[in-house]
């Protein structure tokens, strides 16, 4: 069986992790965890790989780097980026936690470009050493170019045992369509449109509203870009299973300090959830009380 194309670009590192290299760029490996609500407390469910190019060794905006690639190029870097992340996910994550990656579903234009990718993953989750149920495969807010092709894709992918997520629902193509059609295992809403929802009661009411209903139809649901105390605990009054931002754990370049999620950081998360970490939580009625949006003065 031939290279694959991302594998192909891949320098290990001695540390055992790996970077990257296209054209003038390195390119890095960050993981930022996904938290899940259990009875009351926090814990570490899975991980996002997220890309951290450099240039001279200078660090560099993701968004930059892609738009200065030309679009003929995108599937390979595509490609190149997931690589990277389950390589380093297998060098030094939590065997126990689950791995999301991105998928842009505007690449995948015919039934060979998606059984190329398929293949290309094989490949690498054997040379990582992951098992595919811990992966899960987020389709990214764009448009597809092809609906049959996308989801001939999800379905292998599925079928393959990797889980399904729509990333960033709420924003551009991610709406309740692709949902109806992927019938993906977990819904990330979009952070912008939580933040709007959050800010009115009747806005919060909805997104509660969606959330039950996504539970019911047994998909799992992950607010992202949480960055204040007063989001989190409005995420965990909506129902929402996962949680994932800044106020929790920022990303971290792999080697990562994850694996061992120590007392101190522990006691961080707690305090952001108005929880004491050990020996249990502070329960409901003793944490501060929010209004939507803001807080309320004492």
């Amino acid at each position: 069986m031939s290279r694959s194309v991302g594998l192909a670009h891949i320098i290990r590192q001695d540390d055992g992790t790996s970077t990257g290299v296209w054209g003038i760029y390195t390119l890095q490996s960050a993981f930022q965890p996904i938290f899940a609500f259990n009875e009351g407390k926090l814990s570490v469910a899975a991980f996002e790989g997220l890309i951290r190019p450099f240039r001279d060794g200078e660090p560099q905006s993701p968004m930059n780097f892609f738009s200065t690639c030309p679009a003929a190029d995108r599937l390979h870097i595509e490609a190149l980026t997931r690589t990277l992340h389950l390589l380093n996910a297998g060098a030094c994550l939590p065997q126990e936690a689950s791995i999301f990656v991105n998928f842009d579903p505007s690449v995948f234009t015919e039934r060979t470009v998606a059984d190329v990718a398929l293949r290309e993953m094989r490949l690498v989750l054997h040379e990582a050493g992951i098992d595919p149920r811990r992966v899960v495969c987020e389709v990214t807010e764009q448009r597809s170019t092809s609906q049959e092709t996308l989801h001939s894709f999800v379905a292998a992918l599925r079928a393959n045992g990797f889980r399904i997520a729509v990333d960033d629902y709420g924003a551009d193509d991610s709406d309740i369509n692709r949902i109806k059609e992927l019938k993906p295992d977990i819904v990330k809403f979009d952070a912008f449109w939580i933040t709007q929802l959050m800010e009115s009661g009747a806005g919060f009411a909805l997104l509660t509203t969606m959330v039950k209903s996504f539970e019911e139809q047994d998909i799992r649901t992950v607010f992202e870009g949480i960055e204040e105390g007063w989001q989190l605990e409005l995420a965990e009054k909506s129902g929402a299973s996962m949680v994932q931002g800044f106020v929790l754990a920022r990303p971290e370049l792999a080697p990562t300090s994850f694996r061992v999620f120590d007392k101190t950081r522990q006691a961080s998360v707690a305090a952001a959830v108005g929880d004491t970490p050990d020996p249990a939580p502070a329960p409901h009625s003793a944490r501060p009380v929010k209004a939507f949006g803001r807080r309320v003065a004492p």
